[in-house]
Order: C-alpha cells, then structure tokens, then sequence
C-alpha cells in the first residue's frame, strides 16, 4: 500500500546572498510577497496537499522563521487588548492547529542533497515532499496547488516524482536537467539527470524546480555521496543514484513558477500577487495601467 505524504522538508539554510543588503539581518524567506512570507505560501502549498509535519533546515540567523510559525504572546495581546480581531485572528492561525514544526539546525552548508540529509531522523521511514521556498508556485482559480497535484500523481504511481518545466537552452547551467521518455500525460519517465549542465551538453530543456516528492531510500544514497558541483553534496547526484535502483518521474506540473532567487522574479511574483490579492487588486491594477500610459508616452 502505498504511503500518504504527511511530512515535508523546507531546506532554509542558505544565505540569500543575491538579495543583500536586505537579507544581512533576516532570512531570505522571510521576503514578503504582499503581506506573506515566502515561506509561508511554500507552508500553505503544503498544507493544502495534506502535509501535517513541517521540517525547516535551518541555518545561522534563521531564527524568524521560527518565530514566524511559533505564538506570539505579546502581539496576541497587545491585539486583542485593541479589539483588533481580524489581525488577532490572521496571527493566530499562521498555521492550523493540527500542524507540526520541527527545526534542524544544518551544521555547515553543504548544498541542497546535505540539507534533505539532516531531515533523515525525523523522516524516517517514510516517502515525503521537499519545497523550495524561492521558487514562488501561482496556480489558477480552482486548479489544485502544485504539491497537492504532485502528492496526488505519488499517491497514484507510488514512484518519486520531480516537478519540471522547459527553460532556454542558455539556461541549464542554473538547474538539475533531465532526460526523459514519455509515461503518461503531464509525467515522463527520467532516463538522466545531471546538475547545473553547460548549455552545449545539456540532455534536454526540462529543468528541474523546487518541489519533489521521494522515497525515504534517497537518504541511503545521500548518505553515500561526495561533493559534486560546486563542492557541495547535490541532491541531483542522489536522485540520480536512486534512479539506479527504482523509478523515478518528472510531473509537467500546472502552474505559474517565479524564480524569487532573483531579484527579477522576485518582482514579477510581488506583482503577480498584488494584481490577485483581494484588498490590493482592483487598486494596483488600475495604478499599472497609469503607469502604462505614462510610460507609452
């Protein structure tokens, strides 16, 4: 029988260094997206598939992102004190009740494939999905977010599963690039998978982004590995050594991906976000279609 998703890893350890100096003194997942972090909309995409324990691998300086997802006694009272009750609610309910964080603090930053290793004793035995919150996830009104889409393929298949997308070619070298064979729709069976490839020896278009869902085996393997690119233990290298012993799938995932990595995708998910969000949207689409005007002149 097949598992449910019920736990996943957020690995959070990671500098932020492309978004200094805003990100000297608080953690690049603490941006805001309009009025939500983006750890918390990678917190929400979780939840929404089902997943009932979060695990943060965190690093030096992370610490509001605890706070962030822990009470805030001082705050709630302060707002209930001022009968402020729609902020006292939006505070208390960061997360629902039935939700888990746990936080692991990573020892050194030795790459993404490390990071997923640290979550190894809180795992367990058991298959479970890891976010990544810089790539920032927008589906359409009444489309599944994309980790509930993914738990649902898993849940089906019972195979690993990485979320793709096609990129330009001169972009390889910034992702883990796959080479598959058709399966199903929206799913292809991964034949190859190497990290961060020069565009000249690439094996295809299909990037992988930030979200998967595998087997526990993968620790195995992780536990195995040197350094690969960049000196770091990748968890490409550990996919594909897991790809040796069992199946592994790309999902064609629907949806919307801004890389907030970047400055530029940081940008367009802000207004993306802002144009849809309910108390901001009617305004900020009228004020970009003013500037439209005046920057058509």
């Amino acid at each position: 029988m097949i598992k449910k998703i019920k736990k996943a890893v957020f690995p959070v350890a990671g500098l932020g260094s492309r978004f200094l100096p805003a990100t000297k003194a608080q953690p690049k997942e603490m941006l805001p997206i309009v009025d939500k972090p983006l750890i918390h909309y990678a917190v929400e995409e979780a939840v929404a598939a089902g997943i009932t324990e979060m695990v943060f691998i965190t690093g030096r300086n992370k610490r509001a992102i605890e706070d962030h997802f822990d009470k805030a006694y001082e705050l709630e009272a302060e707002l209930e004190a001022a009968g402020k009750q729609q902020l006292l609610d939006i505070v208390q309910n960061v997360i629902p009740k039935n939700v888990t964080c746990i936080f692991i603090r990573q020892s050194a930053p030795l790459g993404l494939g490390h990071a997923v290793l640290c979550a190894r004793p809180v795992v367990g035995e058991e298959p479970f999905a890891v976010l990544l919150a810089d790539d920032f996830m927008d589906v359409a009104t009444g489309v599944k977010p994309v980790m509930a889409q993914m738990t649902d393929v898993y849940e089906r298949e019972g195979m690993s599963l990485l979320a793709v997308q096609d990129v330009p070619r001169s972009e390889t070298k910034q992702y883990g690039i796959v080479s598959a064979t058709a399966y199903q729709q929206d799913l292809e069976r991964v034949n190859a998978i190497v990290e961060k490839p020069k565009p000249e020896e690439a094996p295809s278009t299909l990037a992988v982004v930030g979200r998967y869902v595998l087997n526990n085996r993968i620790f195995d393997y992780l536990e195995n590995l040197g350094r690969g690119a960049g000196g770091e233990i990748q968890l490409t290298d550990g996919i594909a050594a897991l790809m040796q012993a069992e199946s592994v799938l790309a999902y064609r995932y629907q949806g919307q991906r801004y890389d907030c990595g970047s400055k530029l995708g940081y940008l367009k998910a802000t207004v993306a976000m802002g144009l849809k969000h309910a108390e901001t949207g009617p305004a900020f689409t009228e004020y970009l279609r003013q500037l439209e005007g005046v920057y058509s002149k």
